[in-house]
Protein backbone atom coordinates (compact mmCIF):
# COMPACT_ATOMS: atom_id res chain seq x y z
CA UNK A 1 0.00 0.00 0.00
CA UNK A 2 1.27 3.46 -0.84
CA UNK A 3 2.57 5.25 2.29
CA UNK A 4 0.41 8.25 1.38
CA UNK A 5 -2.77 6.19 1.80
CA UNK A 6 -1.85 4.40 5.08
CA UNK A 7 -2.97 7.28 7.37
CA UNK A 8 -6.25 7.50 5.44
CA UNK A 9 -6.83 3.75 5.81
CA UNK A 10 -6.17 3.94 9.57
CA UNK A 11 -8.57 6.90 9.95
CA UNK A 12 -11.31 5.06 8.05
CA UNK A 13 -10.82 1.95 10.19
CA UNK A 14 -11.20 4.03 13.37
CA UNK A 15 -14.37 5.65 12.06
CA UNK A 16 -15.84 2.24 11.33
CA UNK A 17 -15.85 1.36 15.05
CA UNK A 18 -18.67 3.84 15.76
CA UNK A 19 -22.21 2.95 14.78
CA UNK A 20 -23.92 4.56 11.81
CA UNK A 21 -27.38 6.08 12.40
CA UNK A 22 -30.48 5.46 10.34
CA UNK A 23 -33.07 8.25 10.23
CA UNK A 24 -36.41 7.00 11.57
CA UNK A 25 -38.33 10.29 11.25
CA UNK A 26 -38.29 14.03 11.80
CA UNK A 27 -40.58 16.92 12.64
CA UNK A 28 -40.17 20.61 11.77
CA UNK A 29 -39.99 22.99 14.71
CA UNK A 30 -39.36 26.34 12.95
CA UNK A 31 -40.24 27.26 9.36
CA UNK A 32 -37.37 28.80 7.41
CA UNK A 33 -38.12 30.67 4.18
CA UNK A 34 -34.60 29.99 2.87
CA UNK A 35 -33.02 26.61 3.46
CA UNK A 36 -34.40 23.65 5.41
CA UNK A 37 -36.56 24.13 8.50
CA UNK A 38 -35.19 23.67 12.01
CA UNK A 39 -36.23 20.17 13.07
CA UNK A 40 -36.00 17.36 15.55
CA UNK A 41 -34.64 14.14 14.05
CA UNK A 42 -35.08 10.63 15.45
CA UNK A 43 -32.28 8.24 14.48
CA UNK A 44 -31.60 4.59 15.33
CA UNK A 45 -28.29 2.78 15.59
CA UNK A 46 -27.20 -0.66 16.77
CA UNK A 47 -24.42 -0.99 19.33
CA UNK A 48 -21.42 -2.21 17.30
CA UNK A 49 -20.09 -4.42 20.15
CA UNK A 50 -23.36 -5.63 21.70
CA UNK A 51 -25.66 -7.69 19.51
CA UNK A 52 -29.35 -7.31 20.41
CA UNK A 53 -29.27 -3.61 21.41
CA UNK A 54 -30.68 -0.71 19.38
CA UNK A 55 -30.55 2.92 20.54
CA UNK A 56 -32.91 5.69 19.46
CA UNK A 57 -31.53 9.21 19.53
CA UNK A 58 -33.68 12.34 19.29
CA UNK A 59 -31.81 15.58 18.58
CA UNK A 60 -32.17 19.07 17.14
CA UNK A 61 -30.91 19.93 13.65
CA UNK A 62 -30.46 23.56 12.72
CA UNK A 63 -31.94 24.63 9.40
CA UNK A 64 -31.83 27.83 7.42
CA UNK A 65 -29.14 28.69 4.93
CA UNK A 66 -26.27 27.85 7.32
CA UNK A 67 -27.90 24.55 8.28
CA UNK A 68 -28.48 23.62 4.65
CA UNK A 69 -24.81 24.26 3.87
CA UNK A 70 -23.59 22.35 6.96
CA UNK A 71 -22.19 25.52 8.57
CA UNK A 72 -24.64 25.86 11.48
CA UNK A 73 -24.06 24.59 15.01
CA UNK A 74 -26.78 22.23 16.29
CA UNK A 75 -28.05 22.60 19.85
CA UNK A 76 -26.61 20.38 22.58
CA UNK A 77 -29.97 18.95 23.70
CA UNK A 78 -30.62 15.29 22.90
CA UNK A 79 -32.57 12.37 24.27
CA UNK A 80 -31.73 8.66 24.09
CA UNK A 81 -33.65 5.42 24.60
CA UNK A 82 -31.92 2.07 24.10
CA UNK A 83 -33.79 -1.23 24.01
CA UNK A 84 -33.06 -4.93 23.91
CA UNK A 85 -34.29 -6.09 20.49
CA UNK A 86 -32.96 -9.65 20.59
CA UNK A 87 -30.70 -11.92 22.60
CA UNK A 88 -27.82 -9.83 24.00
CA UNK A 89 -24.36 -11.06 23.09
CA UNK A 90 -21.07 -9.23 23.61
CA UNK A 91 -19.11 -9.34 20.34
CA UNK A 92 -15.94 -7.91 21.92
CA UNK A 93 -14.75 -6.93 25.38
CA UNK A 94 -16.44 -3.73 26.57
CA UNK A 95 -14.72 -0.68 28.07
CA UNK A 96 -16.58 1.66 30.43
CA UNK A 97 -17.22 5.02 28.80
CA UNK A 98 -16.54 3.60 25.35
CA UNK A 99 -17.93 5.65 22.46
CA UNK A 100 -20.57 3.76 20.46
CA UNK A 101 -21.88 6.64 18.34
CA UNK A 102 -20.49 10.04 17.34
CA UNK A 103 -21.81 12.70 15.00
CA UNK A 104 -20.51 16.14 14.11
CA UNK A 105 -22.94 18.89 15.19
CA UNK A 106 -21.00 21.91 13.92
CA UNK A 107 -18.60 22.57 11.10
CA UNK A 108 -15.47 21.81 13.11
CA UNK A 109 -15.42 21.74 16.91
CA UNK A 110 -18.67 20.24 18.28
CA UNK A 111 -19.81 16.61 18.38
CA UNK A 112 -22.64 14.61 19.90
CA UNK A 113 -21.53 11.32 21.39
CA UNK A 114 -23.12 8.23 22.92
CA UNK A 115 -21.01 6.27 25.39
CA UNK A 116 -21.69 2.92 27.05
CA UNK A 117 -21.09 1.65 30.58
CA UNK A 118 -21.63 -1.86 31.94
CA UNK A 119 -23.08 -1.98 35.46
CA UNK A 120 -21.92 -5.49 36.28
CA UNK A 121 -23.49 -5.49 39.77
CA UNK A 122 -26.97 -4.98 38.26
CA UNK A 123 -26.24 -6.76 34.95
CA UNK A 124 -27.27 -3.64 33.07
CA UNK A 125 -25.96 -1.68 30.07
CA UNK A 126 -26.11 2.11 30.52
CA UNK A 127 -25.93 4.53 27.57
CA UNK A 128 -25.42 8.31 27.85
CA UNK A 129 -25.63 10.98 25.14
CA UNK A 130 -23.84 14.31 25.51
CA UNK A 131 -22.34 17.07 23.40
CA UNK A 132 -18.78 18.32 23.59
CA UNK A 133 -16.48 20.91 22.10
CA UNK A 134 -12.72 21.11 21.98
CA UNK A 135 -12.73 24.02 24.47
CA UNK A 136 -15.99 23.70 26.42
CA UNK A 137 -18.65 20.99 26.35
CA UNK A 138 -22.19 21.00 27.68
CA UNK A 139 -23.38 19.35 30.89
CA UNK A 140 -26.72 18.58 29.23
CA UNK A 141 -27.11 14.84 28.81
CA UNK A 142 -29.58 12.01 28.71
CA UNK A 143 -29.19 8.46 29.99
CA UNK A 144 -30.94 5.15 29.42
CA UNK A 145 -30.39 1.66 30.86
CA UNK A 146 -31.06 -1.87 29.61
CA UNK A 147 -31.20 -4.76 32.08
CA UNK A 148 -29.74 -7.82 30.36
CA UNK A 149 -32.55 -10.36 30.43
CA UNK A 150 -33.04 -13.76 28.80
CA UNK A 151 -34.65 -13.43 25.39
CA UNK A 152 -37.71 -15.67 24.80
CA UNK A 153 -37.26 -18.30 22.11
CA UNK A 154 -39.53 -17.95 19.07
CA UNK A 155 -42.56 -20.24 19.04
CA UNK A 156 -42.69 -22.72 16.15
Amino acid sequence: MNTLFKPLAVALALLATSAQAETIGEVSTVFKLLGPNHKIVVEAFDDPKVEGVTCYLSRAKTGGIKGGLGLAEDRAEASIACRQVGPIRFLEELEDGEEVFKERTSLVFKTMQVVRFFDQKRNTLVYMVYSDRIIEGSPQNSVTAIPILPWPKAAN
